[in-house]
């Protein structure tokens, strides 16, 4: 935890918070050290990022999912119109 939080630039209790928010759940080694992946490490970012400018860490952590859940439609929607545009007898509008 404590080359996270030194790469991110935050204290390790800020990774606990967010831990505790059930905004992360890292993985832990055999010694049970939390060992935090690349995505998670971009959402701790943009989490201390949005605290840092005066947004409540739980108000914070609910941006982040609803930042997370657009990204995820956004990408089915492309999948599904590329899909339609792609049919066989799909017309040019």
């Amino acid at each position: 935890m404590g080359h996270a939080a030194e790469l991110l630039g935050v204290r390790q209790g800020f990774l606990r918070s967010l831990d505790a928010a059930k905004l992360l759940t890292p993985q832990r080694s055999s010694g049970g050290h939390r060992r935090y992946s690349r995505y998670q490490l971009r959402i701790a970012a943009r989490a201390h990022e949005l605290v840092a400018a005066g947004t409540p860490l739980e108000a914070a952590c609910r941006i982040i999912i609803l930042e997370d859940q657009l990204a995820e439609a956004r990408r089915i929607n492309t999948e599904l119109q590329q899909h339609h545009d792609n049919r066989p007898g799909a017309s040019a509008e």
